[in-house]
């Protein structure tokens, strides 16, 4: 099965977040209501310096993927 880079959830126990969830590597889940992230990946020291500077990047574009959706459904 091939994933979406992004994928949108939601769960009633948290009616304000607002979930992004990255499929590819490094994977994660966002809540973009506080940019708080979840990792699915564990990191050495050295992955560290890459990701600090990849995670900015990837929130942005989990932000424009959220905001692209929403604009598709409110064209419907």
């Amino acid at each position: 099965m091939e994933l979406p880079k992004f994928i949108l959830g939601d769960n009633t126990d948290h009616p304000e977040a607002i979930f992004v969830i990255h499929t590819e590597f490094p994977r994660f889940i966002i809540n973009l209501e506080n940019d708080e992230i979840e990792w699915f990946e564990d990191f050495d020291k050295e992955d560290e310096k890459e990701l600090a500077s990849e995670t900015e990047n990837l929130i942005v574009q989990a932000s424009e993927f959220y905001d692209r959706e929403v604009s598709r459904y409110e064209e419907d």
